[in-house]
């Protein structure tokens, strides 16, 4: 077997934990997707170490598109989906994850590597210690224009990390006394956006890098998108029904802890 066939066997079998995570904690997945699939590309010599990365955070960026689709049809199957909220969140994430896929091919390798490494760092940290905050006090949502605004700011950290949003949007909405399950499901359907938005920037700003005929759409890799893709679309239901029988809260910690360790390979590496 080529060694472009073992590569995609590695991402499936990468894909299929991270669809299942994606449905059960609400997160696209990149969180997980970027430090794994850095390490595949290395091993596997795909391209100069230098740009490891940004090719797994584009890589990983399109992928949610896939994996927040088949999510979110789950959660809007359940009605979690809040389409009175939706929208609006949705063209701020969108706005957001459009400039932050230009803005990141531009930026040095160990800024963005430091910038994943410390937004995973504050999110695991957040999602660890978020069961100790559940009984703070009821806030009201912000009016449309300034939720707008804090979910441009939202769309644009998730692209340039990665990451469908979940892990960054789950909290916000809460934060504002959103039910929990809505928030998720309000997060999954604005994966689809920001994944989309991204990677149009990714794509778009890596096309002078990197040649269609070498597996590459700009800075997206192909076969590990497709191996991702490929179980991840499936796996992503079955995360989304568990949620009514796991529990959710401890996965949760030890999750945050396994973020914590990655985060903290990821600055000393």
């Amino acid at each position: 077997m080529s060694e472009v066939l073992w590569l995609m066997l590695a991402c499936a079998l990468l894909g299929s934990g991270v669809g299942f995570l994606a449905g059960l904690l609400g997160i696209g997945g990149g969180l997980v997707i970027v430090p794994v699939l850095s390490s595949i590309l290395l091993y596997f010599a795909v391209l100069p170490a230098e740009q490891v990365v940004l090719v797994a955070i584009a890589t990983s960026l399109a992928s949610i598109l896939f994996t927040s689709t088949s999510s979110a049809l789950a959660h809007h199957k359940n009605g979690n989906v809040p389409w009175d909220l939706a929208p609006w969140v949705m063209s701020g994430v969108a706005l957001g994850a459009l400039i932050s896929g230009f803005l990141a091919a531009l930026l040095p390798e160990q800024v963005v590597r430091l910038v994943f490494a410390v937004s995973v760092l504050l999110i695991a940290v957040k999602m660890f210690t978020s069961s100790k905050n559940s009984a703070a006090a009821a806030r009201n949502l912000p009016n449309k224009g300034v939720l707008t605004f804090f979910t441009t700011l939202t769309g644009g950290l998730s692209a340039m990390i990665g990451i469908g949003g979940g892990a960054v949007l789950v909290p916000l909405l809460t934060f504002f006394s959103l039910d929990m399950k809505k928030a998720i499901g309000c997060a999954s359907a604005c994966g689809i956006v920001i994944a989309l938005f991204g990677s149009i920037g990714y794509i778009s700003s890596g096309s002078s890098y990197f040649a269609i005929q070498d597996g590459f759409a700009g800075f997206v890799y192909l076969p590990a998108l497709i191996g991702i893709v490929c179980t991840s679309w499936f796996t992503a239901p079955l995360g989304a029904k568990a949620t009514h029988h796991l529990p959710v809260a401890t996965i949760k910690k030890i999750f945050a802890v396994l973020l914590m360790l990655t985060a903290a390979k990821m600055i000393f590496a």
